[in-house]
């Protein structure tokens, strides 16, 4: 069903609302690696104002370029804690989303928007503080022509995401948690922040990683060498 147009799907099964509130608690880098460093949305998508930070289930809208007639029928779907991820058919960079739009998207619930093309407003969507990350920013417009579908699977900037999934964003960029996964890695992010945090301890009290991650060995087996002065090193490697 990826990439099939002509469909709107009302109901969707979301995550467990209780696992979506506990991810929220945790940043991408977190969550990405104690997924088992899986998830990733591509590097260009980036938030459209430094801070921003979303946590969301997704409802998913194939767009095709310059065309935003989807994101229009999505605000339909919304519910409150929905945050809307949009694909495209082609690569495209048109400003699909603006503050219009976004205000459209707040009232019917919406947390903010992932978007593999452009959108514009910036400014006015930064004074909302209305989380969008995007392939870029462009003033462009987009017209209302051609059918795509919502509420399907779909590729947005690389990843597969289902309506219902777990979607987090933030200034590190944006990571997607499968629904049936979700309580599982919420528990195993807590467990990582809570390592990190004794980590960070002995850290800021001087000690190195590599002690605290005990490296020295795996360094010493693959080759390097300590010497106590540039006299040392000369001595040895005149030998």
């Amino acid at each position: 069903m990826i990439g099939q147009s002509g469909i709107a799907i009302k109901n969707i099964t979301r995550a467990d609302p209780a696992a979506v509130a506990e991810l929220a608690k945790y940043g991408v880098a977190t969550i990405h690696e104690a997924m088992g460093r899986v998830g990733l949305l591509a590097p260009y998508m980036r938030p459209i104002y430094p801070g921003a930070k979303a946590c969301g289930t997704a409802v998913t809208a194939l767009a095709h370029p310059g065309d935003n007639w989807m994101l229009h029928v999505v605000a339909e779907m919304l519910h409150p804690g929905d945050i809307v991820v949009v694909g495209t058919s082609t690569a495209n960079a048109d400003g699909m989303f603006g503050d219009l739009l976004a205000t459209s998207f707040r009232a019917r619930g919406g947390v903010g928007l992932i978007i593999d093309s452009a959108c514009r407003d910036t400014a006015d969507l930064k004074m909302m503080g209305f989380p969008v990350w995007s392939r870029a920013v462009f003033s462009k417009g987009a017209v209302k022509a051609t059918v795509g579908s919502v509420n399907t699977p779909i590729i947005c900037a690389g990843a597969l995401i289902h309506p219902g999934d777990v979607v987090i964003a933030d200034d590190d960029g944006v990571v997607v948690v499968p629904k049936a996964h979700a309580a599982t890695v919420a528990e195993a992010s807590a467990k990582r922040e809570a390592k990190e945090a004794g980590v960070r301890k002995r850290l800021a009290s001087g000690e190195l990683g590599l002690d605290v991650y005990g490296m020295r060995e795996n360094l010493a087996n693959a080759g390097l060498k300590y010497f106590d002065d540039e006299a040392a090193y000369e001595k040895e490697s005149n030998r």
